[in-house]
């Protein structure tokens, strides 16, 4: 990683082992080796304000129909600006609640940035386009961004949902809700976008080290993995064309 650059984070702040100060310290580090000249982007996702995600089924699973009414009532719609990221991290929630970062409009699956191209990595992100062409992840490619995995493994390399949307055949599609507000107040959006699964990120990966170059570290306690997103893209979409089925175009 190096000053200028703009790098795609997942991280484990657990995973680093003790650090003094916690996240701060981490993306205060971060940020000092990429620069003033370096953008810092992370998966804000908030899986929360969806009644089709596994966090959803998980909360209301044993409710009562009553309780569930109940539950789905007091759901808050999403706001870039005060919805806190779900399943992510703690690193990736400081990035997020930054001075002067910017956070795409995604309810389900959106992406915090800070630098000075924030708002080129943020703006644009269509709610019919979870990871694809209109997402954070294809301005991360057309920038030429890095993945830095910290202490994670390839199993949560988001940058290979873009590859979903880049594979050979029709990939499979689903639908998903989630509760917003705009000028029409409190409501439930529904609409339909690629069926996105990472159950075979890790070996996607494992593929793809074995295939390219990628900068090994440790950091901490941590494994980390520096690499070019467009290459574990490009390898991934092609992987995925070889081992999984799509309805044909």
């Amino acid at each position: 990683m190096a000053a200028g650059q703009v790098v795609l984070l997942r991280s484990s702040l657990s995973s680093l082992g003790h650090v003094d100060g916690g996240a701060d310290t981490v993306v205060a580090a971060l940020r000092a080796v990429l620069g003033p000249g370096g953008t810092l982007a992370v998966p804000a996702y908030s899986p929360q304000n969806s009644d089709t995600s596994p966090q959803y089924r998980a909360a209301v699973a044993g409710m009562t129909a009553e309780e569930v009414a109940r539950h789905r009532a007091a759901m808050t719609p999403y706001d870039p600006a005060t919805t806190p990221s779900s399943g992510i991290g703690r690193i990736a929630e400081r990035v997020r609640t930054l001075p002067g970062a910017r956070r795409s409009a995604h309810p389900h699956t959106s992406f915090a940035a800070v630098g000075p191209l924030a708002a080129a990595v943020t703006d644009g992100h269509a709610l019919d386009c979870l990871l694809g062409e209109r997402s954070p992840l294809a301005r991360l490619y057309d920038l030429g961004a890095f993945v830095l995995l910290l202490g994670v493994g390839y199993a949560k390399c988001t940058a290979f949902h873009l590859a979903e949307y880049r594979r050979t055949g029709t990939p499979p599609r689903r639908s998903y809700r989630a509760v917003v507000a705009d000028a029409r107040g409190r409501r439930w959006t529904e609409f339909v976008d690629v069926d996105v699964d990472d159950g075979d990120f890790a070996r996607i990966g494992a593929d793809f080290e074995r295939a390219c170059e990628t900068r090994r570290g440790r950091v901490g306690h941590a494994d980390s993995r520096l690499f070019p997103i467009r290459s574990a893209v490009d390898h991934a979409a092609t992987w995925l064309a070889a081992h999984r089925p799509a309805t044909p175009s």
